[in-house]
């Protein structure tokens, strides 16, 4: 993948990107495909464009850790000794967020785990969990047991793939009717979105959590030093 090929170790931060033009001959891609690519690397932090002197490797983006991110919960989370119930297993379409975030083209099939998280009975949260096909071979993903540990426990030990960082992009907007329907929520209640992209360390896409959260429950507060 094009992402992958320019974040091996023989490309350290400060290298300088072939122009597209080698770009899409190395490839084989269209010329948008390649555009677009770029300009998602540039938006996570991957690339940075230097008028005069081209586009470079900027090296990873930097992580702040943090164990009370959603991301982390999703990932590590362990469906069997969760409060929640695995309520749907299947291979889907992918939406057009996860397909973006996954690389992969609107019209593909991805494998999705769907699980509701309660507190006291109530649906607080819903975890719908994307899979890529290369990913879920030789797993238990598509097994409609819950697993045993964590996805990323799972996930790592089969695959022989490690988990690297997370990226999150959190979104408002209205759920779909099953969604709405699991989180027990009237009509024109909105959630918020935390689209949790899980990457290993070359930034390559091995899983994609849209967590829903009802809006109407939420409440977002963050203190932090201006100087």
């Amino acid at each position: 993948m094009l992402h992958a090929a320019l974040y091996g170790d023989e490309d350290p931060p400060g290298t300088r990107v072939p122009s597209e033009n080698q770009l899409v001959q190395a490839f084989g891609m269209s010329r948008p495909t390649v555009v677009r690519a770029l300009e998602l690397l540039k938006r996570d932090g991957w690339l940075e464009s230097r008028q005069g002197y081209g586009t470079i490797v900027r090296g990873r983006p930097e992580v702040v850790e943090q164990k009370d991110r959603r991301g982390r919960e999703a990932l590590e989370r362990g469906e069997a000794r969760a409060s929640g119930r695995l309520v749907e297993v299947a291979e889907v379409p992918v939406p057009a967020r996860v397909a973006s975030a996954l690389g992969l083209p609107k019209r593909a099939k991805v494998l999705m785990r769907r699980f509701p998280v309660e507190e006291g009975g109530e649906a607080v949260e819903l975890i719908s969990s994307y899979f890529p096909a290369g990913l879920v071979q030789d797993t238990e993903l598509a097994s409609a047991e819950a697993l045993s540990g964590s996805v990323r426990e799972h996930v790592e030990a089969r695959k022989k793939v490690r988990f690297d960082h997370v990226t999150e992009r959190v979104s408002a907007r209205l759920p779909e009717s099953g969604e709405a329907e699991l989180l027990g929520l009237p009509d024109g209640v909105p959630v918020l979105s935390v689209l949790v992209i899980a990457c290993n360390a070359s930034g390559q896409a091995l899983q994609v959590s849209d967590v829903l959260l009802p809006a109407d429950r939420q409440e977002l507060e963050d203190t932090y030093r201006l100087n």
